[in-house]
């Protein structure tokens, strides 16, 4: 299978000075587009201190000149990982725009102020099913993971709020480089990579595809 990707091109003069300027552009494009479903949905790698990597998809949740912000179980496969070692990566596969934005950085916890507001703005139902999920861990069945929930949901009606778990919160990637990936014709992708530089600043090169 293969596609050959018809767009324009991507040059430095394009892009904004700073990397999460640049996101925001693409992301209000990408969420504009009817045929990218979840436009927040990342993958997110992390890695053991041994180098044995592991990858699966979250919901960003916010982004600023801060970093890039998703909200996981502390003690979850990824959150025990990037306890051992922060190194993380995110990808941003949009594909119908034959796009992407892969960032790499140091994971760190977000305060428990800004983890609290934001469990408050959860569905009633998944402020339940963080505290129901021991997540990444062994569990019997199904039916087990239901009768935690249940017994949550009696002990938690919609009208109690329910208090936030002690080890669940948000994760901020601090990007240390950032990289805009557009397709084109026979394989001469635009990779155009924002690099943090000592002074805080940004350096931007462009990588062969």
């Amino acid at each position: 299978m293969r596609e050959q990707y018809r767009t324009t091109e991507l040059s430095a003069a394009d892009l904004s000075p700073e990397p999460i300027g640049q996101f925001a552009r693409w992301f209000k494009e990408t969420a504009a587009n009817p045929a990218i479903h979840e436009p927040n949905a990342m993958i997110v790698s992390t890695a053991t201190p041994e180098g044995r990597p592991s990858s699966r998809t979250v919901l960003l949740k916010h982004y600023d000149e801060a970093g890039f912000v998703f909200f996981t179980n502390y003690e979850s496969r990824k959150g025990r990982e990037l306890a051992a070692n922060p190194h993380a990566a995110l990808l941003f596969p949009w594909h119908p725009l034959a796009r992407q934005v892969i960032v790499t950085g140091r994971a760190e916890h977000v305060g428990r102020d800004e983890t609290v507001a934001y469990f408050r703005t959860r569905p009633h139902g998944s402020q339940l099913g963080a505290w129901a999920s021991p997540q990444s861990s062994v569990i019997a069945s199904r039916a087990e993971l239901l009768r935690r929930y249940e017994e949550l949901a009696a002990r938690y009606p919609e009208s109690e709020q329910v208090p936030v778990p002690p080890a669940w919160g948000g994760i901020r990637v601090v990007p240390e480089a950032v990289e805009f990936w557009q397709g084109h014709e026979n394989r001469l992708h635009d990779r155009l990579r924002y690099v943090r530089e000592e002074g805080g600043g940004w350096r931007v090169e462009r990588l062969a595809p």
